[in-house]
């Protein structure tokens, strides 16, 4: 499996968030993987479907990712919806898009109910957090894939160099403006 990394749509540069923002990360060396076309970007939440700006959500209070995934628990939206089907739709979408273009890593935003690989929020809508998974965080440790926050940058470049086996397949991070940021699942 080649060293590719699935990287959060908001990290690259991409207003996806849940209210309209992103979240970039600058840093040379995730320019050079970029140009190198390492960097396989992708949106759990709006390959679900979900718009851009849309409501906070967050995971039940004592639960996380894998009690999600276990069907133990749901994500649910600020205004009371159970949104917790399409934060596993996005997970799975996600997965497919990182075994498709040979993902041993992935570079996600910290504290969302999807990315969260360190922290998640606590499930109030107080805006503590705790420590936890998302979803597609979680999902895709269950296969295999390291995942790290974007507070983990110096570590996932420590690690990725480690492995020093990258066969980049043509996958290309489309530019800012131009990208189908939904990770469709039928992408080819």
């Amino acid at each position: 499996m080649s060293s590719n990394i699935l990287i959060s749509a908001c990290l690259a540069g991409f207003k996806v968030r849940y209210n309209g923002t992103d979240k970039p990360l600058l840093d040379a060396t995730l320019q050079r993987w970029r140009q190198e076309g390492r960097l396989i970007v992708c949106c759990p939440e709006l390959a679900a479907g979900f718009s851009t700006p849309r409501p906070s959500a967050e995971i039940s209070p004592h639960a996380d990712g894998a009690a999600v995934i276990a069907q133990r628990a749901q994500v649910m939206e600020s205004s009371g919806d159970d949104v917790t089907a399409q934060y596993l739709l996005g997970a799975q979408l996600a997965l497919e898009i990182a075994r498709r273009h040979g993902c041993r890593f992935a570079l996600l935003t910290d504290g969302s109910p999807s990315c969260g690989s360190q922290r998640i929020y606590d499930g109030a809508f107080n805006g503590r957090t705790k420590p936890g998974r998302g979803v597609t965080a979680e999902l895709l440790r269950q296969h295999g894939i390291e995942v790290f926050s974007d507070q983990q940058l110096p570590a996932l470049i420590a690690r990725v160099e480690s492995t020093g086996n990258f066969s980049p397949n043509g996958a290309e991070t489309p530019p800012p403006g131009g990208a189908d940021v939904r990770c469709p699942a039928d992408d080819q």
